[in-house]
């Protein structure tokens, strides 16, 4: 089955209405123009909406001016909208050479997408990936094989993507090894096939390779198929934060593959699984209840539909779209977060601090799980769900072999993880809690004894009785 979703996003780099005079010392603003740019024989000139003459052969931005005049000089101000169109796009089989997606997916131009498929194109295809190491032993030589096949000039670069090496020194060795390619930054687009590390960092190294290179994402794990692929992050860690360092850049497709999943350990699905089931308790009740149902089915089957009984079948294709919708629903009209107010933030508000403290001990998943956690008896102790509610969450997480509670989960770190939010997100916590099952809302007056209370009820009910640093189950 194939979903397709192309979006454009729209972000303005300046006030989009123009505002009333102004007073600068007492000197009030005298002129306000506002300019419309029109390109006539090669060259934009400003003009005014009076002088736009709509028969002239002649192209008009989006783009605007506006310009004021004070007694001290002149102020201009520029509306310039940047639009952003990718494509995530499901297709099974991948690296089969039948398959054209992988180099011709992210082509819009139709008589360009003709020209490749009916080898009239002059110029050969030439593609520069960036592979994950663990995957590229798995997966090296059937790409190289598909290059082959399709005649296409290639370099792979396999590098040792995990979170303890999510460094700019990565980002260099890509963009070092990009510049001896000679790569053409408008018709050849990096692609990235790995985890979500190796997507963020490759998308940050594209971002910067030439201002901005397209890049294509292809995840080969679960997280980074319902997260990590369909979002427009990049990033690495700095200053032992996590990805401190980064960027909004969405790639120019996503290509997603579930057979990928197959050779991902039992870990790293319930690893995902933490992420879909963020969105199910921030906005989809139906999609928590096919988790509740058939967690174990996916755990056992790895996503792949052809393995399990008649009533499961569509469990995988079924819950990993609901996820990917879910998410893009979220990010589309946010994508570079002008809005503080996240509900995608549920179950990281004090994982990133946990996470980084203990790595490489936890996954990113089972961090998140481990806030979610903890804020699910902060919704409870707030009267936002009922024990029976919390009860379904916390067997669920169990079922999705999920940890729900850590040792190195203190007050202290619940507090320090709450402080730093509030210096990066405007003065306020911003805190997603869930309202029962399938709804949520954002939270900035949460008591601290509220947080204490919900905490003891926390580990009093999860500690181990025992020598384990990790309750699972």
């Amino acid at each position: 089955m194939l979903l397709y979703i192309k979006m454009s996003f729209v972000a303005n780099t300046g006030k989009t209405h123009v505002e009333e005079p102004l007073q600068c010392n007492k000197t009030a603003v005298v002129k306000m123009n506002e300019f419309h740019l029109v390109q006539v024989k090669g060259t934009w000139k400003r003009k005014t909406g009076n002088n736009l003459n709509k028969n002239l052969k002649s192209r008009v931005s989006t783009a605007k001016i506006y310009e004021s005049a004070t007694g001290q000089g002149t102020s201009w101000t520029v509306v310039s909208p940047v639009v952003f169109t990718y494509k995530v796009t499901e297709s099974l089989g991948l690296l089969d050479p039948r398959n054209d997606t992988l180099l011709l997916g992210h082509i819009r131009d139709p008589q360009q997408l003709e020209a490749l498929r009916n080898g009239t194109s002059t110029k050969p295809l030439r593609r520069f990936v960036v592979m994950d190491q663990t995957v590229y032993k798995l997966y090296g030589c059937q790409l190289t094989d598909y290059f082959e096949a399709r005649n296409v000039l290639y370099r792979i670069l396999p590098l040792p993507t995990t979170e303890e090496n999510k460094s700019m020194e990565l980002v260099m060795k890509i963009l070092d090894e990009v510049h001896t390619f000679s790569l053409d930054r408008r018709t050849e687009p990096i692609i990235a096939i790995g985890g979500g590390v190796c997507l963020d960092i490759v998308g940050l190294a594209a971002s910067l390779y030439r201002r901005r290179t397209p890049y294509i994402r292809v995840p080969t794990t679960l997280l980074s198929y319902v997260d990590a692929s369909v979002g427009a992050k990049t990033g690495v860690n700095f200053a032992n934060c996590k990805n401190k360092l980064g960027g909004y850049v969405p790639p120019v497709a996503a290509f997603l593959d579930r057979s990928f999943i197959q050779t991902v350990s039992r870990r790293h699905i319930s690893n995902g699984l933490a992420e879909m089931l963020k969105m199910a308790l921030m906005k989809h009740r139906a999609l928590f209840e096919l988790l509740e149902a058939h967690g174990r089915f996916l755990l056992d089957s790895k996503f792949q539909c052809n393995l399990g009984m008649e009533d499961n079948q569509n469990a995988a294709s079924m819950t990993t779209r609901m996820a990917i919708e879910a998410m893009l629903e979220e990010l589309a009209p946010n994508l570079w977060e002008d809005d503080l107010d996240r509900l995608v933030d549920f179950g990281h508000l004090i994982s990133p601090e946990l996470e980084m403290k203990v790595l490489p001990s936890l996954l990113h998943g089972e961090a998140v799980n481990i806030d979610m956690c903890y804020m699910v008896y902060v919704a409870c102790e707030r009267g936002l769900m009922t024990d029976e509610d919390k009860l379904r969450i916390l067997s669920c997480m169990a079922g999705l072999e999920l940890p729900l509670w850590h040792k190195d989960v203190t007050m202290a770190l619940v507090q320090h993880s709450l402080s730093e939010r509030l210096k990066h997100s405007g003065g306020f916590v911003r805190m997603p809690l869930p309202i029962g099952l399938g709804h949520a809302e954002i939270f900035n007056d949460t008591e601290d004894d509220t947080l204490f209370r919900a905490f003891e009820r926390w580990c009093d009910e999860l500690q181990p009785q025992g020598p384990e640093l990790v309750q699972r189950v």
